[in-house]
């Protein structure tokens, strides 16, 4: 399969000469992103700037404005005819830019050559705020990752407070949360028929949306304008007034928030911020068929980073550009983890033809030497896995499938997967395909009650470690006491060393040196000095050396957040404890590295103040 030569027009515009070499005078929508512009599936607004050209519209992408000066990167397109839209990047900004201990980090991923100067904090703010000034009566419309996880009042651990629905902060006039692509075609054709031959102007749009109240959005609106006003089954939460005086009412309003987030058939969330404003938060779209997630990952992406950044290195496209996601969703609902609150916990995988052809594209680009980096997805090992009865899954508001044990109804079936992976290495110019991403080794154990399937998702365990690990398998156990595992949605470690000891077998079987490298967090909320220090035993006595760590950091929408913010379990509504200054942080965190000779002096005074002298022989 031949590559063409790729003209400039084959990439979105990005300045107005390159919409001149379309014969465009004019765009309907600019989108403002705070990533370089990657024109792969992997990047949020390449996607939607690809949806968006299918339903006709001209799409004009400027990627990282500077929001310096005289604002000349927001004025180079004047006004489009339709809206502005927000995609801040990715990744939240800050955690983006800063890393659990507030310092800038080594780089930005996905900017050119991992500039920090072409992102502010929070984009989605500050690009808002400059469009209002320039263009007070175009319609501003939020979506990405940052703007869905502050789509109410939500703690933000870099000012250390809490903050308002970001379009309180923002001034936007609607906000797209999870994946876009469903709620953003409903918009474009609801504006495509009342603004065919006129420009939307912020009153209209507004009236429009109130008039038919779009799915997956959310708007800021005065009671009496909220579509059929407050109805008995919608849940109103306690107010961001009352959640900044009282912790438990933050607490209280986040388990619905995430029970809402995970279920099939949600209902509307309305939470009041000042006299008489209120953010309605519209019930999500149910997930994508596998038809429209293909059609998604089909469109012409030239799977390139635009060629004005020639000679420049953006290192996320570095990891992902001969990669493949075969799915979305994860019903793994990790407290820490923000997949399940953007992405949903149902899985829609795409088809194997949808697969194959993009890992035919991958094939022909000149780069690339015949491996494949990454057959995966937000857990690699969910692709085609659902509920046995969908009915019972119509009806469930658990956020995890799997914790505190596998649902019974749950299909933990890895055929289609194996057959995946069987097809992908049988065509031509594949050497080899990794697995990079996270794989969840509790679904591979777990006894199904069905010899055939046990033994299908063993022989997947024996496929993935033979053939698709490049020396060393990531695991996430996370931590090794089980009431910390429990909090944080994870199985107990004893299912870990069930694996290792797999894991252990096939190497010996097959005769392989491969390592498994499991990932640990410190700092957790439940996670107490005493615990760190057995992790430490424990995995010293495993013959580990951790790499693989990192300090908890809390982000907006999970939540382990909410327990470190509020002290409070929001389920049971019983105090945790979290380790919050980072004195007592790096208490915890210095565990992971006990090996190192700097640190043994100050682990064993630590040991013999909180009254474990007994670890002490254990560890030195």
């Amino acid at each position: 399969m031949e590559q063409r030569t790729l003209q400039l027009t084959d990439w979105l515009p990005t300045t107005k000469k390159e919409a001149h070499l379309r014969g465009w005078d004019a765009v309907d929508v600019v989108l403002m992103s705070g990533d370089a512009y990657v024109d792969h599936p992997s990047f949020g607004c390449a996607v939607i700037g690809r949806l968006l050209e299918t339903f006709g519209l001209k799409v004009a992408i400027v990627p990282q404005p500077d929001w310096h000066g005289d604002f000349r990167d927001f004025r180079k397109f004047g006004r489009p005819r339709l809206f502005f839209g927000i995609s801040p990047g990715c990744m939240d900004s800050m955690v983006n830019k800063y890393t659990a201990a507030r310092r800038l980090r080594s780089e930005d991923a996905y900017s050119p050559d991992g500039r920090h100067d072409l992102r502010p904090e929070y984009p989605t703010i500050v690009y808002t705020q400059i469009l209002k000034k320039l263009y007070p009566d175009v319609p501003v419309v939020l979506g990405g990752i940052e703007a869905s996880l502050r789509r109410l009042t939500h703690y933000d651990y870099w000012s250390d407070r809490l903050h308002k629905c970001i379009l309180c902060d923002s001034g936007a006039d609607l906000l797209i949360y999870g994946m876009g692509e469903k709620p953003m075609e409903s918009l474009c054709e609801l504006l495509a028929e009342e603004f065919e031959d006129r420009d939307t102007d912020v009153r209209s749009f507004r009236n429009l949306l109130l008039r038919h109240p779009q799915k997956q959005t959310v708007m800021l609106l005065k009671e009496k304008e909220i579509p059929r006003g407050i109805r008995p089954d919608d849940i109103v939460l306690h107010s961001h007034q009352e959640c900044l005086h009282d912790k438990r009412s933050q607490a209280e309003n986040f388990r619905h928030i995430e029970e809402e987030s995970n279920k099939y058939a949600a209902r509307r969330i309305i939470q009041q911020y000042g006299d008489d404003e209120y953010a309605v938060v519209f019930p999500p779209y149910q997930p994508m068929s596998q038809d429209e997630l293909d059609r998604s990952f089909d469109l012409p992406y030239t799977r390139l980073p635009h060629p004005k950044y020639k000679g420049k290195r953006i290192p996320a496209y570095e990891m992902i550009k001969h990669s493949v996601c075969l799915h979305r969703g994860c019903f793994g609902g990790c407290a820490f983890c923000t997949i399940s609150a953007h992405q949903g916990k149902f899985i829609t995988s795409r088809s194997k033809d949808s697969i194959l052809k993009e890992v035919k594209a991958i094939t022909s680009m000149p780069d690339f030497k015949g491996y494949l980096s990454d057959l995966g997805g937000p857990s690699a090992n969910m692709y085609a896995m659902h509920g046995k009865s969908l009915e019972l899954c119509h009806k469930c508001a658990r956020p995890s499938c799997i914790h505190p044990k596998v649902c019974k109804n749950l299909n933990t079936d890895h055929s289609q997967l194996l057959d995946i992976y069987h097809s992908v290495d049988a065509l031509p110019n594949i050497k080899k395909s990794f697995v990079g991403s996270g794989v969840r080794y509790d679904l591979i154990l777990h006894d199904t009650g069905n010899g055939k399937m046990n033994g299908v998702n063993r022989e997947y365990a024996k496929e993935l470690i033979v053939n698709h690990v490049s020396g060393r398998l990531k695991v996430a156990p996370e931590h090794t006491s089980d009431h910390v595992l429990q909090l944080m949605r994870k199985p107990s470690f004893k299912l870990f060393y069930e694996f290792k000891e797999l894991f252990d077998q096939i190497n010996r079987k097959h005769n392989l040196h491969e390592q498994i490298i499991p990932y640990f967090i410190s700092s957790h909320p439940g996670c107490t000095t005493a615990d760190m220090a057995e992790l430490a035993v424990i995995t010293k006595a495993l013959d580990f050396r951790l790499e693989q760590v990192q300090d908890f950091t809390p982000t907006p929408m999970t939540i382990s957040s909410e327990m470190w913010y509020t002290g409070l379990d929001p389920y049971t509504l019983k105090p945790v404890f979290s380790a919050k200054s980072p004195a007592e942080k790096q208490k915890q965190r210095m565990f992971f590295f006990w090996y190192k000779r700097e640190e043994r002096q100050k682990i064993m005074r630590e040991l013999r103040q909180i009254g474990r002298e007994d670890l002490i022989r254990k560890l030195f």
